[in-house]
């Protein structure tokens, strides 16, 4: 991943982040109901739980939207077939929309809306193709996980797809897209941007972060809602945490001084909710403290569903931050 690549995908962060006001409410609360109508039935017709699908196509929108062709996003169905999968490496018709020909010939297109024809632009076609796919391993959780493993051929894509099915089960969808800076705004803080500065504990690396520098014990707050994914001393960031929110976006709280009441992994975490301390832990072995001012070490990461990269989270919390001053001077 290049630096350009890397200041790119800072500046789409930024743009993910104001999108939903710029797209309309309605448009989006519209669009979730009729995703989770599909969902729900294809869940019934195939035994695949509609949480699964709806993770599979969460997914599927995450990696499309960091793609260079820019793809849509706000497509019924994000998930995607090309069309020698879909018709049959063999199909001498390219514009086949016959169920039983493209299963002569080896394609995997269905008909999923029962009108007789499996079309690969129409999404509830996609939709039930895909989760017959799953299905083939069985019923239940660990053979969905087997059939998720055979589709994408990646542990992290099916762990992914398990904790948004869990966001999408336990969270309204109201709830799924709100943020929260850090640090409650009434504590002293500081931060400037620091991310690309070199380090040198440990090997020469960058800094994959930005450092908000607070009192010892000042509340750290999850900045979006979504599963703690890692918990538990690393080297480097000493008492840590990581969330996965829904859109993929994985966000880093490292240094901290302790962690707060009932945080553990795989629980999900709500924006604004005290996840821990701040602290100056970490740069050696388990319990190493005060090798630098206590501080906040907040990182973003993203996974465009072939690797997970940093990108610069400075821009995100100074919208967080003004975002939370507007709000509170109301």
């Amino acid at each position: 991943m290049t630096m350009l690549s890397r200041i790119f995908g800072c500046f789409f962060l930024v743009f993910l982040l104001l999108a939903g006001s710029a797209y309309g409410k309605n448009n989006i609360d519209q669009l979730a109901k009729d995703r989770k109508a599909l969902y729900l039935k294809t869940s019934a017709l195939t035994g695949v739980r509609w949480s699964v699908l709806a993770g599979c196509d969460q997914y599927a929108r995450n990696v499309s939207a960091l793609r260079s062709e820019k793809q849509k996003t706000n497509e019924l169905i994000n998930i995607k077939f090309s069309k020698r999968t879909w018709l049959g490496p063999l199909n001498p018709n390219p514009d086949d929309e016959n169920p039983d020909s493209i299963a002569l010939f080896g394609g995997i297109g269905r008909d999923g809306n029962g009108d007789g024809r499996a079309e690969l632009r129409n999404a509830e076609d996609r939709l039930y193709t895909f989760a017959e796919l799953i299905a083939q391993s069985g019923p239940g959780q660990q053979n969905t996980r087997i059939g998720l493993w055979f589709v994408y051929q990646r542990g992290k894509a099916v762990d992914l797809i398990e904790d948004f099915a869990r966001l999408y089960e336990k969270v309204d969808a109201e709830d799924l897209y709100k943020h929260a800076f850090p640090v409650p705004l009434q504590y002293n803080h500081d931060f400037t941007s620091t991310w690309g500065a070199r380090r040198g504990w440990g090997g020469r690396r960058i800094h994959e972060g930005t450092d908000i520098f607070a009192d010892y014990g000042t509340p750290v707050r999850a900045t979006a809602c979504g599963v703690v994914e890692m918990i538990g001393w690393n080297k480097y960031g000493g008492w840590r945490i990581g969330i996965r929110d829904i859109q993929g976006n994985y966000h880093y709280f490292a240094h901290l001084n302790g962690y707060a009441p009932g945080i553990h992994r795989n629980v999900i975490a709500k924006p604004g909710q005290v996840i821990g301390y701040v602290g100056s832990s970490g740069y050696g072995p388990k319990g190493t403290m005060g090798k630098f001012p206590p501080h906040l070490h907040y990182g973003l990461y993203r996974d465009n569903g072939r690797t997970e990269y940093s990108v610069d989270p400075y821009p995100a919390l100074r919208i967080w931050e003004r975002q939370e001053r507007q709000t509170n001077d109301r």
